[in-house]
């Protein structure tokens, strides 16, 4: 191999790995320690279709008991924003999730008692356990789904989502499995930009999508019938 087969080579190989691999995010955004975050508490959310004791706040710490299914929102939709999210589930096959830009039409839905969750662009929040009760109940394999951060459009909401994806063609797979499993916590930062969410999972980025539509919207936080807890929430709101 001549010197410069072997340099061609080597930049060749360096640009097929900076394709290959996103970009990082800066430590101080994933912590949500830089400038302009601010941390999310009770006063910053309202009960939308949940009761009044399915969410309890203290020393910032919010625990949902999963019951009945539904959500609780932030005051305002808000359009671009960062967001560092910890969450563990208490029960094996626990269920939940964090929703981006959920329409104010399915809030007021909801908020009137009809239907359970809205429609918008959901964070998946799922322990493990699910796949194998899921394939257990319904005697096949878990296809459509991961237990790894799914990102996926709800109801009549659109995005073209981040390969891998699902076999319906909607879902955006995590392309690493980083999720710990039940009583551990986990970290999720969340980045939604003019119509584009990306997730990053306990530090590494997996999953996303564009083109969503709607991409502004009120941020939820989802019961959906087990025990979960949700710590360190911060929020960056964005021009």
């Amino acid at each position: 191999m001549t010197l410069r087969h072997f340099a061609f080579c080597f930049i060749l190989g360096a640009l097929q790995t900076a394709l290959a691999e996103p970009p990082a995010a800066p430590k101080a955004f994933i912590d949500g320690t830089s400038p302009g975050w601010r941390a999310l508490g009770e006063a910053d959310f309202v009960n939308v279709n949940c009761a009044t004791n399915t969410w309890t706040w203290r020393n910032g710490e919010v625990h949902c008991t999963g019951k009945p299914v539904g959500v609780i929102r932030m005051h305002k939709p808000i359009t671009n924003f960062e967001l560092v999210a910890e969450w563990r589930h208490l029960r094996s096959g626990g269920n939940s999730g964090i929703f981006a830009w959920a329409s104010d039409a399915s809030i007021q839905r909801l908020a009137a008692g009809q239907g359970r969750l809205p429609d918008g662009i959901e964070v998946q929040v799922l322990d493990h356990g699910y796949t194998e009760q899921y394939e257990k109940s319904a005697g096949k394999k878990a296809d459509w789904f991961t237990t790894n951060g799914d990102v996926f459009p709800t109801g009549p909401a659109k995005m073209k989502p981040f390969p891998p994806v699902a076999p319906d063609g909607q879902r955006s797979f995590p392309r690493k499995s980083l999720s710990r499993g039940i009583n551990e916590w986990n970290h999720y930062y969340v980045r939604a930009i003019n119509g584009e969410i990306r997730l990053w999972v306990n530090g590494e980025e997996v999953s996303g999508g564009t083109d969503c539509k709607p991409a502004t919207g009120y941020l939820c936080l989802e019961s959906e019938g087990s025990p979960v807890e949700f710590r360190g929430l911060r929020i960056r709101e964005l021009p």
